[in-house]
């Protein structure tokens, strides 16, 4: 059955629009309190949120939810999503939950769940919360309504767990950082962190006014970053998005490094000192053939799957892997987090240039990228283009021509009418041909 509400993170959407509005927000709180309540003991819920002004309209809205069908709610303020996670665990609460839309501008917002054990939700768990949410609520009686209280000393748990990932006999002394939060939820303890390792840190994207989260600052948009590296003669730098839970970093020459690089210096570490586990690393189908090609020679696998952190997580937790992500930026890093955590991945990247001694540049640049072009092209509603014979044989063609020396991926938006057409292979000139072939094959039957 195909969820109404849930996406593949959560709920999500523009502020006092449906559903992301107040009304539906206690709704959520409700529906997800009912369905964790299990067992005769107290029950708890952790809540954190990022720095959206609408935070605050749902984060109130969620507490009047949960408290009104029994459940005692604790509030975190703004906290990376990752530290949602682990805090849920720590304080052994029954639920998770972070506000918030990530990477997307202020006016959105979200809310993602997480279990007891840290992790999002199954697919169950949703359809079964999206019941309760049209069904009646199920209230607590008057003397059972439950409790809200604020942790003051969330940030200094999270910034000891952060700081724990990090090798005991390495130090960031004499590194300088420049770190970017996106004006987001990591605005304190990412600096914070840093600093307490030894650090000598410069902070942009740090001072949060409800409106400014992710604007022009930040793992979407990182050129300010790239200025402020090589204008501070800085070691690297490091960019989080809006709920920290993505990661790009910036050489010291202020050159991008995306998640493909970050994930294969991160492996490819662990794999030397006997650390990584199943084999090499899980990623989606977007992720660089450079980087499929640059395991191989080094005797590691890689798993692909759909897009979408989950998927990733899904394969890694089913075969026994330790590294995942994508190549925008969210790494997984399972012995020491149950979701993409851009801090503590950047920790590990700072391990790996602290223990080699040499320039971010060369510690990062693990191998060169193939051409890699995607194009989209939208079509009317009620079109199913990729159904089409024609656009059919236009793929069957191009496919016959990139085997052995490149792929195709072509793919339906999950959001909008969308037909997203990528291609990568040794060869740019043809790489843009055959993407080129198909989108044409495409806007001839979907005009």
């Amino acid at each position: 059955m195909a969820r109404k509400y849930f996406g593949t993170d959560g709920i999500r959407g523009a502020t006092n629009i449906f559903p992301m509005t107040a009304e539906m927000a206690m709704k959520v709180g409700m529906a997800a309190g009912a369905h964790f309540r299990r067992g005769d003991h107290r029950h708890r819920v952790v809540i954190g949120k990022d720095t959206r002004l609408s935070g605050y309209m749902l984060e109130n809205a969620m507490v009047a939810g949960f408290t009104a069908v029994g459940m005692d709610v604790v509030l975190v303020g703004p906290m990376p999503t990752p530290a949602v996670a682990m805090l849920t665990t720590s304080m052994r609460a029954d639920l998770g939950v972070m506000i918030s839309a990530s990477h997307n501008p202020f006016a959105d917002n979200g809310i993602k769940l997480f279990g007891p054990d840290g992790y999002k939700l199954s697919d169950a768990d949703e359809l079964a919360i999206e019941t309760l949410i049209e069904a009646e609520p199920q209230l607590a009686p008057s003397a059972e309504i439950g409790r809200a209280r604020r942790v003051e000393d969330a940030r200094g748990r999270y910034i000891h767990f952060a700081k724990s990932t990090f090798p005991t006999d390495l130090s960031l002394d004499g590194m300088k950082i420049v770190v970017d939060c996106a004006n987001g939820a990591a605005y304190h303890v990412a600096p914070s962190a840093l600093w307490e390792l030894g650090a000598e840190v410069v902070a942009i994207g740090v001072t949060p006014n409800g409106l400014n989260i992710n604007d022009g600052v930040g793992s979407t948009a990182p050129d300010k970053l790239c200025e402020t590296v090589v204008a501070e003669g800085a070691a690297i730098g490091i960019a989080l998005d809006g709920d920290a839970d993505r990661l790009i970093v910036v050489d010291e020459k202020g050159r991008v490094v995306d998640g493909d690089q970050l994930m294969a210096t991160i492996a490819c570490g662990w794999a030397r000192r006997g650390l990584l586990k199943g084999g090499g690393l899980v990623a989606t189908v977007m992720s660089n053939l450079g980087l499929e090609r640059h395991l191989s020679a080094q005797g590691l696998g890689l798993e692909r799957t759909s897009v979408g952190d989950r998927y990733v997580l899904e394969r890694m937790r089913a075969d026994g892997f330790n590294v995942g992500g994508e190549q925008s930026g969210h790494i997984i890093l399972s012995d020491y987090a149950t979701t993409g955590d851009g801090l503590v991945a950047a920790l590990q990247v700072l391990a790996e240039i602290a223990r080699a001694g040499k320039p971010a540049s060369d510690v990062l640049h693990q191998f060169d990228p193939l051409p890699q072009i995607l194009k989209n092209v939208r079509f009317a509603a009620g079109f199913t283009p990729l159904d089409d014979v024609s656009v059919q044989e236009a793929i069957a063609e191009v496919e016959a021509d990139l085997e052995g020396k490149g792929r195709l991926l072509i793919r339906k938006s999950g959001t909008e009418p969308v037909i997203r057409v990528m291609a990568e292979g040794d060869d740019r000139g043809e790489v843009e041909r055959v993407v080129d072939r198909v989108c044409d094959a495409v806007r001839a039957v979907a005009a």
